[in-house]
Protein backbone atom coordinates (compact mmCIF):
# COMPACT_ATOMS: atom_id res chain seq x y z
CA UNK A 1 0.00 0.00 0.00
CA UNK A 2 1.50 3.32 -0.96
CA UNK A 3 2.37 5.83 1.90
CA UNK A 4 0.03 8.56 2.56
CA UNK A 5 1.11 12.09 0.63
CA UNK A 6 3.00 14.51 3.33
CA UNK A 7 1.32 17.27 1.43
CA UNK A 8 -1.48 15.51 -0.14
CA UNK A 9 -4.53 14.08 0.77
CA UNK A 10 -5.06 10.45 -0.24
CA UNK A 11 -8.29 9.04 -2.02
CA UNK A 12 -10.50 8.75 0.93
CA UNK A 13 -9.33 12.42 2.41
CA UNK A 14 -10.34 13.80 -0.99
CA UNK A 15 -13.35 11.85 -0.75
CA UNK A 16 -14.05 13.19 2.56
CA UNK A 17 -13.29 16.72 1.73
CA UNK A 18 -15.39 16.59 -1.47
CA UNK A 19 -18.52 15.71 0.67
CA UNK A 20 -18.11 18.20 3.25
CA UNK A 21 -17.19 20.92 1.02
CA UNK A 22 -20.53 20.07 -0.81
CA UNK A 23 -22.14 20.07 2.77
CA UNK A 24 -20.47 23.44 3.61
CA UNK A 25 -21.93 25.42 0.34
CA UNK A 26 -24.94 23.93 0.69
CA UNK A 27 -25.86 24.37 4.12
CA UNK A 28 -24.49 28.07 3.28
CA UNK A 29 -26.33 29.42 0.70
CA UNK A 30 -29.80 27.43 2.01
CA UNK A 31 -28.88 29.65 5.34
CA UNK A 32 -27.70 33.13 3.98
CA UNK A 33 -31.61 34.96 4.74
CA UNK A 34 -31.39 33.45 8.39
CA UNK A 35 -28.16 34.71 8.94
CA UNK A 36 -27.06 37.61 11.00
CA UNK A 37 -25.73 40.22 9.02
CA UNK A 38 -22.87 41.45 11.16
CA UNK A 39 -22.01 38.46 13.91
CA UNK A 40 -22.07 38.66 17.57
CA UNK A 41 -18.26 38.32 17.64
CA UNK A 42 -17.15 35.69 20.05
CA UNK A 43 -14.45 37.17 21.22
CA UNK A 44 -12.70 34.11 23.41
CA UNK A 45 -12.96 32.04 20.16
CA UNK A 46 -11.27 34.56 18.29
CA UNK A 47 -8.32 35.46 20.90
CA UNK A 48 -8.16 31.09 21.01
CA UNK A 49 -7.39 31.66 17.20
CA UNK A 50 -5.03 34.11 17.58
CA UNK A 51 -2.88 32.11 21.00
CA UNK A 52 -3.36 28.48 19.87
CA UNK A 53 -0.55 27.48 18.48
CA UNK A 54 0.07 25.57 15.21
CA UNK A 55 -0.39 21.48 15.76
CA UNK A 56 3.06 20.02 14.79
CA UNK A 57 0.31 16.62 14.20
CA UNK A 58 -2.56 17.95 11.95
CA UNK A 59 -6.22 17.81 13.06
CA UNK A 60 -6.74 16.43 9.56
CA UNK A 61 -9.60 17.07 6.96
CA UNK A 62 -12.66 16.45 8.93
CA UNK A 63 -10.98 18.47 12.11
CA UNK A 64 -10.83 21.27 9.78
CA UNK A 65 -14.18 21.59 8.70
CA UNK A 66 -15.38 21.47 12.41
CA UNK A 67 -13.10 24.61 13.19
CA UNK A 68 -14.08 25.98 10.00
CA UNK A 69 -17.73 25.56 11.22
CA UNK A 70 -17.33 26.05 14.66
CA UNK A 71 -15.28 29.21 14.83
CA UNK A 72 -14.92 31.09 11.50
CA UNK A 73 -18.16 30.90 10.14
CA UNK A 74 -19.68 31.98 13.00
CA UNK A 75 -17.77 35.12 13.50
CA UNK A 76 -18.11 36.11 9.58
CA UNK A 77 -19.87 38.88 8.08
CA UNK A 78 -22.86 37.71 6.31
CA UNK A 79 -21.84 39.89 3.09
CA UNK A 80 -24.29 37.66 0.56
CA UNK A 81 -27.13 38.71 2.79
CA UNK A 82 -30.19 40.47 0.87
CA UNK A 83 -30.01 43.05 2.87
CA UNK A 84 -26.52 43.66 3.34
CA UNK A 85 -26.57 47.18 1.57
CA UNK A 86 -24.06 49.16 3.71
CA UNK A 87 -21.13 49.11 1.12
CA UNK A 88 -20.26 47.94 -3.06
CA UNK A 89 -19.52 44.52 -2.36
CA UNK A 90 -21.79 41.74 -4.03
CA UNK A 91 -21.89 38.94 -3.25
CA UNK A 92 -20.07 36.01 -5.42
CA UNK A 93 -22.08 34.41 -8.41
CA UNK A 94 -22.92 31.22 -8.09
CA UNK A 95 -19.84 29.50 -9.45
CA UNK A 96 -17.19 31.58 -8.24
CA UNK A 97 -16.40 28.93 -5.09
CA UNK A 98 -15.44 26.10 -8.11
CA UNK A 99 -13.74 28.36 -9.86
CA UNK A 100 -11.50 29.73 -7.09
CA UNK A 101 -11.03 25.95 -6.19
CA UNK A 102 -10.18 25.26 -10.03
CA UNK A 103 -7.68 27.84 -9.99
CA UNK A 104 -5.60 26.77 -6.72
CA UNK A 105 -5.41 23.31 -8.17
CA UNK A 106 -3.56 24.23 -11.73
CA UNK A 107 -2.01 27.46 -9.37
CA UNK A 108 -0.88 29.21 -12.49
CA UNK A 109 1.71 31.39 -12.32
CA UNK A 110 0.22 34.93 -14.25
CA UNK A 111 3.33 36.48 -15.11
CA UNK A 112 5.00 35.42 -18.26
CA UNK A 113 2.93 33.45 -20.66
CA UNK A 114 5.50 30.01 -20.46
CA UNK A 115 4.42 29.90 -17.10
CA UNK A 116 0.24 30.02 -17.96
CA UNK A 117 -0.53 29.92 -21.41
CA UNK A 118 -4.10 29.21 -21.46
CA UNK A 119 -4.25 31.55 -18.06
CA UNK A 120 -2.40 34.10 -20.29
CA UNK A 121 -4.77 33.56 -23.02
CA UNK A 122 -8.34 33.72 -20.97
CA UNK A 123 -7.15 37.51 -19.05
CA UNK A 124 -6.59 38.63 -22.19
CA UNK A 125 -10.04 37.32 -23.11
CA UNK A 126 -11.48 39.07 -20.26
CA UNK A 127 -9.06 42.27 -20.80
CA UNK A 128 -10.51 42.47 -24.29
CA UNK A 129 -14.33 42.22 -23.45
CA UNK A 130 -13.62 44.87 -21.26
CA UNK A 131 -12.28 47.07 -23.10
CA UNK A 132 -14.85 46.75 -26.01
CA UNK A 133 -17.50 47.66 -23.52
CA UNK A 134 -15.91 51.31 -23.01
CA UNK A 135 -15.39 51.37 -27.34
CA UNK A 136 -11.34 51.33 -26.26
CA UNK A 137 -9.83 49.76 -29.79
CA UNK A 138 -7.29 47.75 -30.55
CA UNK A 139 -4.50 49.36 -29.16
CA UNK A 140 -5.86 49.03 -25.46
CA UNK A 141 -4.88 46.47 -23.09
CA UNK A 142 -5.03 46.44 -18.84
CA UNK A 143 -4.58 43.86 -16.09
CA UNK A 144 -6.80 42.70 -13.33
CA UNK A 145 -5.65 43.62 -10.12
CA UNK A 146 -6.64 43.48 -6.42
CA UNK A 147 -9.30 46.15 -6.68
CA UNK A 148 -9.71 50.10 -7.80
CA UNK A 149 -7.70 51.36 -5.76
CA UNK A 150 -4.20 49.52 -6.87
CA UNK A 151 -5.63 50.23 -10.25
CA UNK A 152 -6.09 53.98 -10.29
CA UNK A 153 -2.47 53.65 -8.47
CA UNK A 154 -1.44 51.92 -11.32
CA UNK A 155 -2.89 54.34 -13.64
CA UNK A 156 -1.21 57.50 -11.95
CA UNK A 157 2.44 55.66 -11.99
CA UNK A 158 1.47 54.92 -15.88
CA UNK A 159 0.31 58.64 -16.59
CA UNK A 160 3.48 60.01 -14.38
CA UNK A 161 5.86 57.71 -17.17
CA UNK A 162 3.80 59.45 -20.04
CA UNK A 163 4.53 62.41 -18.65
CA UNK A 164 8.02 62.59 -17.65
CA UNK A 165 9.85 60.14 -20.32
CA UNK A 166 12.57 59.76 -18.21
CA UNK A 167 10.39 59.26 -15.01
CA UNK A 168 12.14 55.71 -14.60
CA UNK A 169 15.75 56.79 -14.55
CA UNK A 170 15.32 59.90 -11.95
CA UNK A 171 11.91 59.96 -10.48
CA UNK A 172 10.14 62.89 -8.97
CA UNK A 173 14.00 63.96 -8.13
CA UNK A 174 14.33 66.48 -10.95
CA UNK A 175 13.89 69.80 -11.14
CA UNK A 176 10.94 69.71 -13.14
CA UNK A 177 7.63 71.48 -11.77
CA UNK A 178 5.62 70.23 -9.19
CA UNK A 179 2.84 67.77 -11.14
CA UNK A 180 -0.46 68.36 -9.69
CA UNK A 181 -3.90 65.83 -9.90
CA UNK A 182 -7.54 66.79 -10.29
CA UNK A 183 -10.15 65.04 -8.71
CA UNK A 184 -13.83 65.40 -7.17
CA UNK A 185 -14.56 66.80 -3.72
CA UNK A 186 -17.04 63.37 -4.20
CA UNK A 187 -13.88 61.37 -5.37
CA UNK A 188 -12.83 57.84 -3.36
CA UNK A 189 -9.86 58.46 -1.11
CA UNK A 190 -7.73 56.39 -3.56
CA UNK A 191 -6.80 59.06 -5.45
CA UNK A 192 -5.52 60.63 -2.34
CA UNK A 193 -3.60 57.54 -1.04
CA UNK A 194 -2.17 56.91 -4.62
CA UNK A 195 -0.83 60.56 -4.74
CA UNK A 196 0.53 60.24 -1.15
CA UNK A 197 2.59 56.49 -2.18
CA UNK A 198 3.70 57.83 -5.42
CA UNK A 199 5.33 61.00 -3.35
CA UNK A 200 3.34 63.92 -5.46
CA UNK A 201 1.71 64.88 -2.20
CA UNK A 202 -1.77 65.66 -0.72
CA UNK A 203 -0.60 69.53 -1.20
CA UNK A 204 -0.83 68.52 -5.17
CA UNK A 205 -4.18 66.86 -4.80
CA UNK A 206 -7.20 69.23 -6.06
CA UNK A 207 -10.80 68.74 -5.02
CA UNK A 208 -12.44 70.07 -7.51
CA UNK A 209 -16.39 71.46 -6.06
CA UNK A 210 -19.46 69.60 -7.26
CA UNK A 211 -22.90 71.05 -8.62
CA UNK A 212 -25.99 70.75 -6.58
CA UNK A 213 -25.97 66.74 -8.72
CA UNK A 214 -22.67 66.00 -6.83
CA UNK A 215 -20.74 65.80 -10.33
CA UNK A 216 -17.32 67.89 -10.43
CA UNK A 217 -17.66 71.45 -11.61
CA UNK A 218 -16.33 71.37 -15.04
CA UNK A 219 -15.79 75.26 -15.41
CA UNK A 220 -13.52 75.67 -11.79
CA UNK A 221 -11.69 72.29 -12.92
CA UNK A 222 -10.47 74.44 -15.39
CA UNK A 223 -10.09 77.78 -13.94
CA UNK A 224 -7.71 75.39 -11.32
CA UNK A 225 -5.66 73.77 -13.97
CA UNK A 226 -5.08 77.64 -15.56
CA UNK A 227 -4.38 79.30 -12.05
CA UNK A 228 -1.78 76.33 -11.22
CA UNK A 229 -0.53 76.40 -14.74
CA UNK A 230 0.30 80.67 -13.85
CA UNK A 231 1.68 79.55 -10.26
CA UNK A 232 4.29 77.85 -12.20
CA UNK A 233 3.27 74.05 -11.49
CA UNK A 234 2.37 71.07 -13.87
CA UNK A 235 -0.93 69.83 -14.18
CA UNK A 236 -0.86 65.97 -15.42
CA UNK A 237 -3.65 64.24 -14.68
CA UNK A 238 -7.68 64.50 -14.08
CA UNK A 239 -9.33 61.81 -11.80
CA UNK A 240 -13.28 62.04 -12.60
CA UNK A 241 -16.28 59.53 -11.19
CA UNK A 242 -18.11 57.50 -13.12
CA UNK A 243 -20.28 56.91 -10.13
CA UNK A 244 -19.11 58.41 -6.59
CA UNK A 245 -18.68 55.68 -3.64
CA UNK A 246 -20.97 58.31 -1.68
CA UNK A 247 -24.07 59.32 -3.63
CA UNK A 248 -23.20 57.45 -7.47
CA UNK A 249 -23.20 60.88 -9.35
CA UNK A 250 -21.74 60.30 -12.66
CA UNK A 251 -19.41 63.26 -13.43
CA UNK A 252 -19.64 64.95 -16.93
CA UNK A 253 -16.95 63.09 -18.26
CA UNK A 254 -17.67 64.56 -22.26
CA UNK A 255 -16.98 67.73 -20.47
CA UNK A 256 -14.01 66.56 -18.58
CA UNK A 257 -12.87 65.17 -21.59
CA UNK A 258 -12.59 68.39 -23.19
CA UNK A 259 -10.80 70.18 -20.86
CA UNK A 260 -7.86 67.16 -20.48
CA UNK A 261 -7.60 67.60 -24.38
CA UNK A 262 -7.18 71.50 -24.60
CA UNK A 263 -4.69 71.38 -21.10
CA UNK A 264 -3.09 68.19 -22.87
CA UNK A 265 -3.60 66.12 -19.09
CA UNK A 266 -4.16 62.38 -19.06
CA UNK A 267 -7.67 61.38 -17.90
CA UNK A 268 -8.54 58.33 -15.71
CA UNK A 269 -11.67 56.93 -14.41
CA UNK A 270 -11.64 55.50 -11.33
CA UNK A 271 -14.99 53.30 -12.50
CA UNK A 272 -14.60 51.21 -9.49
CA UNK A 273 -18.54 51.46 -8.36
CA UNK A 274 -19.69 52.72 -11.38
CA UNK A 275 -17.74 51.86 -14.65
CA UNK A 276 -19.76 47.91 -15.38
CA UNK A 277 -23.09 49.83 -15.17
CA UNK A 278 -21.82 50.42 -18.89
CA UNK A 279 -23.94 46.74 -19.18
CA UNK A 280 -27.29 48.54 -18.51
CA UNK A 281 -28.86 49.96 -22.15
CA UNK A 282 -30.65 53.11 -19.51
CA UNK A 283 -26.66 53.67 -18.58
CA UNK A 284 -25.22 53.69 -22.38
CA UNK A 285 -25.14 57.05 -22.83
CA UNK A 286 -24.12 58.49 -19.39
CA UNK A 287 -20.89 56.35 -20.22
CA UNK A 288 -20.16 56.28 -23.53
CA UNK A 289 -17.39 59.28 -23.55
CA UNK A 290 -15.85 56.61 -21.08
CA UNK A 291 -13.75 55.74 -24.95
CA UNK A 292 -11.74 59.03 -24.45
CA UNK A 293 -10.46 58.50 -21.18
CA UNK A 294 -6.76 57.33 -21.19
CA UNK A 295 -7.07 54.85 -18.60
CA UNK A 296 -10.19 53.07 -16.80
CA UNK A 297 -10.43 51.65 -13.04
CA UNK A 298 -13.12 49.11 -12.77
CA UNK A 299 -14.28 46.16 -10.35
CA UNK A 300 -15.13 42.98 -11.38
CA UNK A 301 -15.65 41.78 -7.18
CA UNK A 302 -18.75 44.16 -7.25
CA UNK A 303 -20.89 44.17 -10.38
CA UNK A 304 -19.57 41.05 -11.95
CA UNK A 305 -20.06 39.24 -8.70
CA UNK A 306 -16.79 37.93 -8.58
CA UNK A 307 -15.32 36.72 -5.08
CA UNK A 308 -12.55 39.31 -3.97
CA UNK A 309 -9.77 40.00 -4.86
CA UNK A 310 -10.67 41.01 -8.63
CA UNK A 311 -10.26 44.50 -9.84
CA UNK A 312 -8.90 45.68 -13.12
CA UNK A 313 -7.13 48.97 -15.20
CA UNK A 314 -7.86 49.22 -18.76
CA UNK A 315 -5.62 51.53 -20.54
CA UNK A 316 -6.34 53.33 -24.04
CA UNK A 317 -2.54 52.44 -25.41
CA UNK A 318 -1.53 49.37 -23.74
CA UNK A 319 2.59 50.45 -24.76
CA UNK A 320 1.57 52.86 -22.15
CA UNK A 321 1.40 50.71 -19.63
CA UNK A 322 4.94 48.39 -21.21
CA UNK A 323 6.85 51.50 -20.67
CA UNK A 324 5.72 51.89 -16.94
CA UNK A 325 6.14 48.34 -15.66
CA UNK A 326 8.38 46.19 -18.06
CA UNK A 327 11.70 45.03 -17.21
CA UNK A 328 14.07 42.74 -18.76
CA UNK A 329 15.23 39.60 -16.84
CA UNK A 330 17.50 36.96 -17.96
CA UNK A 331 16.35 34.25 -16.14
CA UNK A 332 12.24 35.19 -17.07
CA UNK A 333 13.09 35.44 -20.91
CA UNK A 334 10.73 33.58 -23.09
CA UNK A 335 9.97 33.81 -26.90
CA UNK A 336 7.72 36.38 -27.80
CA UNK A 337 4.00 34.76 -28.97
CA UNK A 338 1.46 37.36 -30.57
CA UNK A 339 -1.66 34.99 -28.72
CA UNK A 340 0.10 35.80 -25.14
CA UNK A 341 0.69 38.39 -23.33
CA UNK A 342 3.41 38.63 -20.47
CA UNK A 343 1.45 40.55 -17.62
CA UNK A 344 4.33 40.61 -15.62
CA UNK A 345 5.16 43.80 -17.91
CA UNK A 346 2.16 45.44 -17.09
CA UNK A 347 1.99 45.66 -13.64
CA UNK A 348 4.12 45.77 -10.65
CA UNK A 349 3.30 42.35 -9.74
CA UNK A 350 5.43 39.21 -10.61
CA UNK A 351 3.52 36.41 -9.16
CA UNK A 352 0.13 36.74 -9.91
CA UNK A 353 -2.84 34.76 -9.16
CA UNK A 354 -5.53 33.52 -12.18
CA UNK A 355 -7.79 36.39 -11.36
CA UNK A 356 -9.96 36.00 -14.78
CA UNK A 357 -10.44 32.06 -14.45
CA UNK A 358 -12.94 33.05 -12.09
CA UNK A 359 -14.46 36.41 -14.24
CA UNK A 360 -14.37 34.06 -17.28
CA UNK A 361 -15.86 31.02 -15.40
CA UNK A 362 -19.11 33.26 -14.52
CA UNK A 363 -19.40 34.82 -17.99
CA UNK A 364 -19.54 31.46 -19.59
CA UNK A 365 -21.71 29.93 -17.28
CA UNK A 366 -24.37 32.39 -17.21
CA UNK A 367 -23.91 34.65 -20.21
CA UNK A 368 -23.24 38.38 -20.49
CA UNK A 369 -26.94 38.83 -20.63
CA UNK A 370 -27.36 37.74 -16.89
CA UNK A 371 -25.26 39.78 -15.66
CA UNK A 372 -27.35 43.14 -17.54
CA UNK A 373 -30.36 41.81 -16.42
CA UNK A 374 -28.51 41.58 -12.55
CA UNK A 375 -27.76 45.36 -13.07
CA UNK A 376 -30.94 46.31 -14.24
CA UNK A 377 -32.86 44.78 -11.47
CA UNK A 378 -30.41 46.36 -8.81
CA UNK A 379 -31.21 49.61 -10.75
CA UNK A 380 -34.77 49.04 -10.54
CA UNK A 381 -34.53 48.38 -6.84
CA UNK A 382 -32.40 51.60 -5.84
CA UNK A 383 -35.05 54.36 -7.91
CA UNK A 384 -38.35 51.69 -5.63
CA UNK A 385 -35.99 52.64 -2.65
CA UNK A 386 -35.78 56.16 -3.87
CA UNK A 387 -39.70 56.31 -4.68
CA UNK A 388 -40.57 55.17 -1.11
CA UNK A 389 -38.50 57.43 0.40
CA UNK A 390 -40.35 59.86 -1.70
CA UNK A 391 -43.51 58.89 -0.54
CA UNK A 392 -42.38 58.50 3.30
CA UNK A 393 -43.60 61.77 4.89
CA UNK A 394 -40.64 61.58 7.74
CA UNK A 395 -37.94 60.54 5.23
CA UNK A 396 -35.84 62.50 2.81
CA UNK A 397 -33.65 61.91 -0.03
CA UNK A 398 -30.76 63.71 0.30
CA UNK A 399 -28.79 63.34 -3.24
CA UNK A 400 -30.82 62.28 -6.83
CA UNK A 401 -30.25 58.44 -7.51
CA UNK A 402 -28.18 57.79 -10.88
CA UNK A 403 -27.07 54.71 -10.04
CA UNK A 404 -28.03 52.42 -7.20
CA UNK A 405 -26.45 54.36 -3.89
CA UNK A 406 -29.66 55.76 -2.09
CA UNK A 407 -28.85 58.64 0.42
CA UNK A 408 -31.69 59.78 2.69
CA UNK A 409 -32.50 61.21 6.08
CA UNK A 410 -34.95 61.01 9.03
CA UNK A 411 -36.19 64.41 8.76
CA UNK A 412 -35.11 66.76 11.90
CA UNK A 413 -32.64 63.57 12.93
CA UNK A 414 -28.50 64.63 14.07
CA UNK A 415 -25.81 62.20 13.16
CA UNK A 416 -26.38 60.84 16.75
CA UNK A 417 -29.78 59.54 15.82
CA UNK A 418 -28.98 58.51 12.51
CA UNK A 419 -25.60 56.57 13.97
CA UNK A 420 -28.50 54.72 16.73
CA UNK A 421 -30.73 53.81 13.48
CA UNK A 422 -28.05 52.27 12.11
CA UNK A 423 -26.57 50.19 14.91
CA UNK A 424 -30.42 49.28 15.89
CA UNK A 425 -31.25 47.82 12.31
CA UNK A 426 -27.88 46.03 12.84
CA UNK A 427 -29.11 44.70 15.92
CA UNK A 428 -32.24 43.60 15.00
CA UNK A 429 -31.34 41.70 12.21
CA UNK A 430 -33.17 43.91 9.76
CA UNK A 431 -30.23 45.60 7.62
CA UNK A 432 -27.01 46.90 7.47
CA UNK A 433 -26.37 50.09 5.93
CA UNK A 434 -24.40 52.68 6.07
CA UNK A 435 -23.74 56.32 6.84
CA UNK A 436 -23.43 58.88 4.28
CA UNK A 437 -22.76 62.91 4.80
CA UNK A 438 -22.94 65.39 1.81
CA UNK A 439 -22.73 69.46 2.30
CA UNK A 440 -21.86 68.75 5.62
CA UNK A 441 -25.48 66.77 5.88
CA UNK A 442 -25.34 63.51 7.77
CA UNK A 443 -28.07 60.78 6.50
CA UNK A 444 -27.68 57.12 5.54
CA UNK A 445 -26.78 55.51 2.65
CA UNK A 446 -28.18 52.27 1.05
CA UNK A 447 -25.97 50.49 -1.74
CA UNK A 448 -27.55 47.94 -4.25
CA UNK A 449 -25.23 46.01 -5.17
CA UNK A 450 -26.25 42.36 -4.15
CA UNK A 451 -28.44 40.25 -6.90
CA UNK A 452 -30.64 38.85 -3.86
CA UNK A 453 -31.79 41.72 -2.89
CA UNK A 454 -35.66 41.59 -3.61
CA UNK A 455 -38.65 44.62 -3.47
CA UNK A 456 -39.34 42.67 -0.13
CA UNK A 457 -36.32 43.34 1.19
CA UNK A 458 -36.96 47.10 0.04
CA UNK A 459 -40.08 47.48 1.76
CA UNK A 460 -39.15 45.93 5.05
CA UNK A 461 -35.95 48.00 5.41
CA UNK A 462 -37.86 51.55 4.78
CA UNK A 463 -41.48 49.97 6.82
CA UNK A 464 -39.13 49.63 9.83
CA UNK A 465 -37.03 53.15 9.06
CA UNK A 466 -40.05 55.22 8.30
CA UNK A 467 -41.37 53.79 12.00
CA UNK A 468 -38.46 55.16 13.76
CA UNK A 469 -39.11 58.30 12.34
CA UNK A 470 -42.51 58.62 12.96
CA UNK A 471 -41.64 57.32 16.67
CA UNK A 472 -38.46 59.86 16.51
CA UNK A 473 -38.81 62.62 19.77
CA UNK A 474 -35.39 63.88 20.56
CA UNK A 475 -32.37 61.23 20.17
CA UNK A 476 -33.38 57.83 18.57
CA UNK A 477 -31.68 56.01 20.63
CA UNK A 478 -33.89 57.10 23.22
CA UNK A 479 -37.00 56.13 21.88
CA UNK A 480 -36.08 52.95 20.07
CA UNK A 481 -36.58 50.70 23.28
CA UNK A 482 -39.95 52.20 23.41
CA UNK A 483 -41.16 52.30 20.25
CA UNK A 484 -39.45 48.58 18.45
Amino acid sequence: MPNKPILGLDKDDRETAGRLLAAFFDDYEQSIAQRPLVPEVDREILAGLLATPFPDKGIGVEGLFREINQKILPNSTTVAHPRFLAYVLGPPNGIAPYAEAIAATINQNCNFWQLSPAASVVERAVITWLCGLFGYGDQAGGILTSGGSIATLNALTTALHARRPRFREQGLQTAGPQLVVYTSAEAHRCVDKAAAILGIGLDNVRHVPTDDRYRMRVDVLEETIHADRAAGLEPFCVVATPGTVTSGSIDPIAEIADVCTRQDVWLHLDGAYGALFVLSERNRAAFEACARADSIALDPHKLLFAPLEAGCLLVRDRARLARAYAFSSSYLTVEDDPLMVDYMDYGPQLSRSFKAFKVWSALHTFGVDAFRTAIDHMLDLAQYMADLIEAAPDLELMAPVSLTAVCFRIKGATEADHTAVLAALVKEGTALLGPARLDGRHGIRACVTNHRTTRDDIELILTRLSDMARHHRGPVGDTLEVAP
